[in-house]
């Protein structure tokens, strides 16, 4: 490989076409789309400052590096790429690419980041932003803390470990997502989704997991959590009480105590649900 060490690169595709070399320390100052097309790139403690700078690329590894906020959509189009230990200030970043994956990275302004990406690792990423991974498939997650609504809308086959989510209206028209052991604050969680199964979890949700095709809880807590399960077929087994309950469609529903459960005969069958409760509530 060819070695680049302490540069500065400004104008447009400064490095257009780049293979098999090794930055390090680079800087790529004013300018778009520096590595556009490149192939088989390490970059090793560099800094983007403009737009564009990672698109149509191959074989890419990023360690120790900072996107700063105007290097906007920064990897697009773009497979096999690793990225650790790196600071993302820049939005837009992770369109449509394939074999991804993020270690110990942090994105402050995560605004429609990671979309439409397939085969992706996140291993300990901190991000904050909207519309956070928008329609990828086949991920796997494992300590993300994410502030930020509207996530994880239209996923599909994602599994979800240690992670503490922060985030109304996410996971809405998603297709096999299962979460483990893991935290999840927000309204709205789950609607329109097919195959969602929480284990472990605590969730806190103004009608949370409601219009849900095949909702699995296995060992989870409820806190705060009002006006649940509202035309979705469940199997939950909930290791609290739970707030309110209001029309589920059918399935099993455990509980310690359901402080008000809502079953209108008019809008659903309530002969489909079974509920089973652990213990009398407070007179």
């Amino acid at each position: 490989m060819k070695e680049i060490k302490q540069g500065f690169y400004e104008g447009e595709r400064s490095l257009f076409q780049g293979k098999d070399l090794r930055i390090v320390d680079t800087i790529f100052g004013e300018g778009e789309s520096p590595l556009k097309e490149s192939r088989n790139i390490e970059l090793l403690g560099s800094m983007f400052r403009w737009k564009y700078p990672l698109w149509y690329a191959k074989d890419i590894t990023a360690k120790d590096c900072t996107w700063f906020e105007m290097a906007r959509a920064g990897v697009w189009y773009s497979d096999r790429v690793l990225i650790e230990d790196t600071l993302i200030e820049a939005p837009k970043n992770f369109r449509r690419c394939q074999d991804l994956t993020l270690r110990r990275v942090s994105i402050p302004n995560a605004a429609e980041t990671l979309w439409h990406c397939q085969d992706v690792q996140l291993d300990q990423v901190v991000a904050k932003g909207d519309y956070f991974a928008m329609n990828c498939e086949n991920m796997k997650i494992d300590g993300l803390t994410l502030y930020g609504n509207y996530s994880f809308d239209g996923v599909k086959n994602v599994e979800v470990r240690n992670s503490k989510l922060l985030s109304k209206d996410a996971f809405w028209n998603s297709d096999h997502v299962t979460v483990y052991d893991s935290f999840i604050s927000g309204e709205y969680l789950g609607w329109n989704a097919k195959n969602l199964t929480l284990i472990n979890c605590t969730v806190e949700s103004l009608q949370g997991m409601c219009y849900i095709d095949n909702l699995v809880m296995k060992n989870c807590k409820l806190l705060n959590t009002t006006l649940a399960f509202e035309y979705s077929t469940v199997e939950a087994d909930i290791s609290s009480k739970i707030d309110s309950v209001l029309n589920p469609s059918g399935g099993t529903i455990y509980a310690d105590y359901i402080d008000e459960l809502i079953l209108e005969k008019d809008k659903i069958d309530p002969s489909k649900t079974k509920i089973v409760l652990r213990q009398k509530g407070e007179e």
